[in-house]
């Protein structure tokens, strides 16, 4: 990891940490490139790279949203963005969920390597939230690229009545974002606010959804991964 860049695209952020939190980004830096020889975790090894395209870009809501309380981050991979988030923010209860079991021995190692209390869960999202995490949670992250209608309907679900869901999708995600909007409501939930979000040392603009849950998600929902993904809504 660049330490430097990390540490101005900090303070772009309006985010400040510590020497011992800056060392935990820079070992996770490491083991991120470490394991990714044997697991295909990311596509961006280098060390500018996993500074601003992971670490800022995962950080990014911060700036704008106080995240808070219980938290899970859904198709998280390889801990984006909700390991940043819990290095930053270490009074969140943070759970992290990803399909492939390989990714999440990582995310354990990870976690108890840098001393973090986090749930390591292994899972698919369509299944996990028709059981014991439907609505529990404060906060609903992901970073995945699921189209937003789609992510809508993985996420929501795990979202407590008054919690946020917030999706990190790319600037030019406008078309999808407003096609979400009808399977949203129908999911309990309300586009309160879209977040033009510039990511700092970069020429990246992220768009930051959050959506509010405003009443239950229905018990027909979330569907099955084939009609998720079959619905061009």
């Amino acid at each position: 990891m660049n330490r430097a860049l990390f540490e101005k695209g900090l303070g772009a952020l309006g985010l400040k940490a510590d020497g011992e939190t800056i060392g935990k980004f820079a070992r996770y830096s490491e083991m991120l490139k470490e394991y990714n020889e044997k697991v295909n975790l990311t596509a961006i090894t280098d060390d500018d790279g996993i500074a601003v395209k992971h670490f800022l870009d995962s950080l990014l809501p911060l700036k704008y949203i106080d995240i808070s309380g219980s938290v899970v981050d859904i198709g998280t991979g390889a801990g984006f963005p909700g390991i940043p988030i819990k290095l930053m923010r270490p009074d969140i209860k943070l759970t992290l969920i990803d399909s492939l079991n390989k990714r999440v021995n990582f995310l354990k190692a990870v976690s108890d390597e840098l001393g973090l209390e986090t749930g390591c869960v292994h899972g698919r999202a369509e299944e996990l939230a028709r059981k014991e995490y439907r609505e529990k949670f404060d906060f609903a992250l992901s970073r995945a690229v699921a189209n937003m209608t789609a992510l809508s309907e993985y996420c929501l679900p795990f979202v407590k009545v008054g919690g946020k869901f917030i999706a990190l999708k790319s600037g030019g995600a406008d078309a999808e974002i407003e096609a979400a909007r009808p399977v949203i409501g129908t999911l309990g939930g309300r586009i309160s606010k879209i977040i033009i979000a510039p990511l700092p040392k970069s020429d990246i603009v992220r768009k930051l959804v959050v959506v509010e849950k405003i009443k239950p998600t229905p018990k027909a929902f979330p569907r099955s991964a084939k009609k998720i993904k079959g619905d061009k809504k």
